[in-house]
């Protein structure tokens, strides 16, 4: 079974690239939460295929429904007042209505995604025990995992269609870590193939910012070509995902994720640590290949005398170490830095075999897809470091038990 995040606070999904839907459960939000499909609608846009003009040209609406897990007694017009779902068969036809907005029960929150832009027949090369294998893509490994019943179309469940799921689970999650803590997620992309930014969202927002000038930042990197926080840099790497595109070929990049206002503390020191827990989600999401924490790779260079962090008795003078010591939060943003391998499915003609690993030159017959999975990438992101942030505060208000809590009667 996979599950994102755990065992407090936890996401899975189901669905594939090219099926009628993806599902997704979250388990584990307290009850209590005020919830809403918009809020949550407004992250899934920013994931959705066709949301950025240098991602897939696949469109697809992506649009959300709850379908359990919420309530409002006061208000049930309000809750029911979400999309129509129907079914019909034959001259047959069932609707009901979905959740619009209301609380979190603590009951398993569920929702539905439909895809409605599959283009099934551009994936038949790779189809049956001599279909083609895509160098990069994990045909080859999932056509003999699965006994060759995978789904081939789209790359099935090891598509990125799937971290819908992420976006759901890590919205709720947000959402709830906002109206608690005050905590804000973003993320801004720093490096497109060799082209770099030295702005970053770590040295221009802090704890200290306020919500006027977090949510300026978030416009601006709305407006911008790509979701990055350096609109000149914004503009060349559009520039240059273009011209890549162009010569059928691909590139990688990286984002940088900050979590800002998170509670100090959580975490574990070893096997539940927060550092672990968060390289392990973030290195772990479709065409990853590095992810670190704080300074990352740059303090390889440094001296001790250099790269620790000064401590005052107001708290920490910078920030070298990401927000945390040991796998422990010390109230200090969190910072991670997230390196994409270049898009695999490219036009340019390369050495593959097929599935009965007969040798070939393969060529891409047909498809849709990003030059650079990077561009789409950041909000899943923050939605992975958000569902990790969250069962650590569950985790750690878990060791903090009242007998208070536990009565039923005065």
């Amino acid at each position: 079974m996979e599950l994102l995040g755990g065992p407090l606070y936890s996401v899975t999904g189901a669905g594939e690239s090219h099926g009628p839907g993806i599902s997704t459960l979250i388990f584990g939000c307290p009850p209590g939460v005020k919830l809403s499909r918009s809020a949550v609608q407004a992250f899934l846009d920013r994931r959705r295929p066709g949301s950025n003009r240098h991602g897939t040209p696949r469109h697809e609406g992506d649009k959300l429904v709850f379908t359990a897990g919420l309530f409002d007694p006061d208000n049930l017009d309000t809750l029911l007042s979400g999309p129509d779902i129907g079914v019909s068969l034959g001259d047959e036809s069932w609707s009901t209505q979905s959740y619009e907005a209301g609380y979190s029960t603590g009951e398993p929150i569920a929702a539905l995604v439909l895809s409605t832009s599959s283009k099934s027949r551009h994936y038949e090369q790779f189809a049956g025990d001599r279909g083609e294998v895509r160098p990069g893509h994990t045909d080859l490994v999932k056509h003999y995992k699965s006994k060759g019943f995978v789904d081939y179309r789209g790359g099935g469940r090891s598509s990125y269609r799937s971290a819908i799921s992420d976006v759901i689970g890590g919205s709720v999650a947000r959402i709830f870590l906002g109206q608690t803590f005050g905590t804000v997620f973003l993320s801004s992309i720093c490096q497109v193939g060799e082209l770099k930014t030295q702005k970053r969202l770590s040295d221009v927002l802090s704890n200290d910012s306020d919500p006027g000038a977090i949510e300026e930042v978030e416009r601006a990197m709305r407006e911008a070509v790509i979701y990055s926080i350096d609109a000149d840099f914004a503009a060349q790497a559009g520039e240059l995902i273009k011209e890549t595109r162009k010569k059928g070929d691909s590139l990688g990049a990286k984002l940088e994720v900050v979590a800002l206002k998170v509670p100090p503390l959580i975490g574990e020191p070893l096997y539940q640590s927060l550092k672990l827990r968060l390289m392990g989600s973030l290195g772990g999401l479709h065409a990853v290949r590095a992810c670190e924490i704080g300074a990352g790779l740059e303090v390889v260079t440094r001296r001790g005398s250099e790269n620790n962090d000064p401590i005052r008795s107001d708290g920490y003078a910078s920030n070298n170490h990401g927000g945390m010591l040991g796998g422990i939060t010390t109230g200090a943003p969190l910072v991670a830095q997230v390196s994409f391998k270049p898009t695999s499915t490219i036009n340019l003609k390369q050495q593959s075999v097929r599935k009965d690993l007969s040798e070939l030159d393969f060529e891409l017959s047909k498809g849709r897809h990003d030059p650079c999975v990077g561009v789409r990438a950041g909000v899943t992101l923050e939605s992975r470091m958000a569902i990790e942030v969250m069962n650590a505060v569950l985790m750690h208000q878990a060791g903090r038990v009242h007998a208070k809590d536990f009565k039923l009667f005065p």
